[in-house]
């Protein structure tokens, strides 16, 4: 058996099962992990973990899942044949939970109106003690927030998808012929762009292995507005990946030094495009 702590929860790896168990305070998260496992055991079977017993009302949940083969994505140099299989995975999650379901489930935690909130509260912290070029993409980012007008949901030709609502590579698992994902606490109702900017805007995609950007979203068929708004999605995530890099303790560093001067020039070379220019 091997346990790994995380700051939401607990997980022990049984050989045929996994043991997830939430830290008090944490219902919400677990009862959106059984909420997504259930869903995708339905409509989507062997995508995600099959669900196998869960005891929500507890004081510390806990959710118990099947275990799935495979080695995560992040930290690799993805091949092709994965980047492919990942997209694959992604849309197949995307288009799994039909609009009567879909309907029911509520907005994911996470989606633009708190980013934008989180970012207004982070500002008068960050900005006094960051670098110069982190500084001048951080001011450069919330010149474009105060501008864009990004305050409210997608717009109504957006259509609405199940969203795992976490873009960390860690999640998706390569097992040789497919990716399958786990990690659903901050699943819920989402769309298309927003759900592609998580993952290639974490700073799992591209702080040791860059993902191939522009490969990967020439996997999805993207309509006008998507593309618009998967850039401004982009905007926004990597803004807030700004502000979360340069809070990096540099006692105790989660990531190599100078990671936030690379996000900075991330963010400045999408403020930088055009609504067509959406890759990497």
């Amino acid at each position: 058996m091997t346990s790994a702590a995380w700051s939401t929860h607990a997980i022990d790896l049984k050989p045929h099962s996994v043991i997830k168990r939430f830290r008090r305070g944490s219902r919400e998260e677990c009862e959106r992990e059984w909420r997504a496992l259930t869903l995708l055991s339905a409509y989507a079977p062997g995508l995600a973990p099959a669900p196998q017993s869960a005891d929500l009302a507890a004081e510390e949940p806990v959710v118990v899942m099947s275990r799935l083969p495979g080695e995560p994505l992040r930290g690799q140099l993805l091949s092709k044949q994965q980047l492919k299989a990942l997209a694959v995975a992604t849309s197949e999650m995307y288009a799994a939970v039909p609009a009567d379901a879909l309907a029911k489930i509520p907005v994911r935690p996470g989606q633009q109106h708190e980013l934008i909130a989180k970012i207004r509260a982070w500002t008068p912290r960050a900005r006094p003690r960051v670098s110069a070029e982190v500084g001048e993409a951080m001011d450069r980012g919330l010149d474009w927030l105060a501008r864009a007008g990004f305050e409210h949901a997608a717009p109504p030709d957006v259509p609405q998808v199940f969203g795992p609502g976490d873009g960390n590579l860690a999640n998706y698992l390569w097992d040789g012929s497919r990716v399958r994902i786990v990690d659903f606490e901050e699943s819920g109702l989402s769309d298309r762009p927003f759900e592609l900017a998580e993952i290639t805007e974490h700073v799992a995609s591209w702080v040791d292995q860059p993902l191939d950007v522009e490969m990967f979203l020439d996997q999805f068929d993207l309509g006008a507005t998507e593309r618009v708004r998967l850039l401004e999605c982009r905007r926004l995530l990597a803004l807030v990946w700004l502000f979360l890099l340069s809070f990096d303790d540099p006692q105790r560093p989660r990531n190599p030094p100078g990671t936030a001067e690379r996000q900075a020039a991330r963010l400045s070379r999408l403020l930088g495009r055009g609504p067509r220019a959406v890759q990497g």
